[in-house]
């Protein structure tokens, strides 16, 4: 029962994470399952965000609160409780420490892990401050494992009296210590020498990498000519698409991209029109009859000019490449008024999309299996909506 709550915590922080500014995860988490003291550096209120996205959810992360303030009303428990997993410490006549154990006791026994701020604030300089004795006397007493962990930039997230700017955070993990092995002193300079190694390192997505490389490739520009060129014979999907699924991975190659998109598409127009001529009429799939009667009046009124229409109809370029080779058109005429439209529409779209991309670049570095998965569910409903449209 426990598993989804946590699974949902995780989760909803590693989106919260992602959106701002990426969490990269280093070093590895045991495998044995089993109650366990986390010790990490603290700089800021997203230092728990970071824990509960970074930590595996087998751990089940709980984080110590006061019960007299934040379970002493149903509002705060509810969420403390659900957003932070936070373990209840009833204060009392025993001292803090004793209220610790009462709570943690039972957390690490049942195999969840106990997370500590040994410094007990928020640093104000981002120097790792001297770490109390709660945690390895815990770990003694409980017979419980320690794990260092570094956090790095969440100070710069979320400052203490500061505001909100998002960047790039890490959560480091270490090696686990024995309670026997574990002292204030060695936890915090495990702590500090994982936090020198550097600052951390922006997340960026596999996918975005992959095609980044495509993209500013040789290769690349000849994917972009055979995309209009397949999209102008047969190919469903429209060749604007090459840059919106593609190209905007790195916004400086859109218009490269763009130029030879329009040359593969003009070529595929003369040469789809060129075997209409010969009667030879490639499969258009995703077109229907009234389309192709638009299209058939359009050349019959205005000739090759007639594709002008294309633009903004909707209608797959692919149908007037053919109409016109079967209208007997001037080949030469129609790959020069191809050359207007698909240029200007091109023109138009990669304007915008190189704007669009340059804004978004830092999310898409990140998120761009996300983006290729939501303009792709974007582009089937539309296409979807334009076909029944037509029909």
């Amino acid at each position: 029962m426990r598993y989804l709550p946590a699974l949902l915590r995780h989760l909803l922080w590693r989106l919260a994470c992602t959106l701002a500014g990426g969490l990269r995860v280093t070093g590895r988490w045991p495998g044995e399952r089993r109650g366990r003291i986390v010790v990490a550096n603290h700089s800021s209120h997203a230092d728990t965000a970071v824990l509960l996205a970074g930590l595996p959810v087998s751990a089940y992360p709980v984080f110590a609160a006061a019960a007299d303030y934040w379970f002493d009303v149903w509002w705060r428990r509810g969420l403390v409780t659900g957003l932070a997993g936070a373990l209840p410490v009833r204060r009392g006549e025993g001292g803090a420490y004793a209220a610790l154990l009462d709570a943690a006791r039972p957390a690490l026994s049942a195999g969840r892990t106990v997370v500590i701020y040994p410094e007990g604030t928020r640093t104000q300089d981002g120097t790792v401050g001297e770490f109390a004795s709660g945690a390895t006397r815990l770990a003694r007493d409980c017979d419980a494992e320690i794990v260092p962990a570094a956090l790095l930039g969440t100070r710069d997230l979320l400052p203490k009296n500061g505001r909100f700017a998002p960047g790039a955070m890490e959560l480091r993990l270490g090696v686990p210590l024995a309670p026997e092995d574990a002292t204030p002193e060695r936890l915090r300079d495990e702590v500090v020498t994982l936090a020198e190694r550097g600052p951390a390192e922006p997340r960026i997505s596999r996918v975005w990498q992959a095609i980044a490389r495509l993209v500013t490739s040789p290769v690349g520009l000849v994917v972009a000519f055979l995309w209009g060129f397949s999209e102008a014979l047969s190919w469903p999907i429209m060749a604007e698409m090459a840059l919106v699924f593609l190209a905007v991975a790195v916004p400086r190659r859109v218009p490269s991209w763009a130029l030879s998109i329009v040359i593969g598409s003009v070529t595929g127009v003369v040469v789809n029109a060129w075997l209409a001529t010969r009667d030879v009429l490639v499969v258009t799939p995703w077109t229907t009859d009234r389309m192709r009667t638009v299209v058939e009046e359009h050349l019959a009124e205005g000739g090759a000019s007639g594709i002008l229409h294309q633009a903004l109809n909707g209608i797959p370029v692919k149908l007037y490449a053919q109409a016109a080779g079967e209208q007997g058109i001037d080949l030469a005429a129609l790959a020069g008024w191809a050359t207007v439209e698909r240029g200007a529409r091109m023109l138009v779209i990669a304007a915008a999309l190189t704007v669009l991309a340059r804004v978004l670049h830092p999310w898409l570095r990140r998120l761009y299996g996300p983006y290729l998965v939501a303009t792709a569910l974007g582009f089937t409903i539309a296409i979807t909506l334009i076909v029944r449209a037509w029909s």
